[in-house]
């Protein structure tokens, strides 16, 4: 499990007692079943790039989320489906699921939210989630020079709206969509199949810093 002193300190300037989060970092790398946990979410997603940082929303994201998985980032999905996800994320925590007595000894020591801070986790997750991106406003996503975008984005999420970012700031997070992508084939073991087309990372930031937020 990650355990960078940034971390650390956002936990700590949100008021997350650090004795928790030593505990959950403990539990993982202990825990029989810490590499089929690390495998749920890739890292690189750093506490300092949650969106409003200092809110209640982002400190529950912080108290819950990583004593299971690497931090989520609010953008992987689009708004609707957050709801459902925390709900079953919470039934896990509370060592049910799909499971049955694997995911409760999976689950030992991990603390669930109450009803009211559920709530207030999916609302955050729902108000910070991706905005898809409307064909109808970008008709290029549906040519060859949006091929590639089209092609990278949509195997982990909707395709985002380009205006999300602004031009200075899509290479870096394409960059990030990038070793994500490389970890979860490094997790899965899989390899490039012959004639798979492959990525132009230059077409995908092409394609966005055309049409990023000004």
């Amino acid at each position: 499990m990650r355990s960078s002193a940034l971390l650390l300190l956002c936990f700590v300037a949100l008021g997350i007692n650090a004795n928790e989060t030593d505990a959950a970092r403990k539990r993982w790398a202990e825990s029989p079943h810490g590499l089929l946990l690390e495998r749920i979410l890739p890292p690189g997603f750093e506490a300092d790039m949650l969106p409003e940082p200092a809110s209640r929303g982002a400190q529950l994201t912080l108290r819950y989320c990583v004593q299971c998985h690497n931090l989520a980032n609010p953008a992987m999905h689009e708004a609707r489906k957050w709801r459902s996800i925390v709900e079953r994320m919470v039934l896990r925590m509370q060592g049910r699921g799909n499971m049955g007595r694997l995911m409760a000894d999976m689950m030992a020591g991990v603390e669930a939210p109450a009803p009211e801070d559920t709530k207030l986790l999916a609302a955050y997750l729902r108000k910070h989630a991706q905005k898809a991106l409307d064909p109808r406003r970008y008709p290029e996503v549906n040519s060859p020079a949006g091929e590639s975008f089209r092609r990278a984005c949509v195997q982990c999420h909707v395709l985002p709206d380009p205006r999300r970012h602004t031009a200075e700031e899509w290479p870096a997070v394409v960059a990030r969509m990038q070793k994500n992508m490389e970890w979860m084939n490094r997790v899965v073991g899989s390899k490039p199949l012959p004639g798979e087309p492959q990525l132009r990372i230059e077409d995908i930031n092409a394609f966005l810093i055309r049409h990023a937020r000004r």
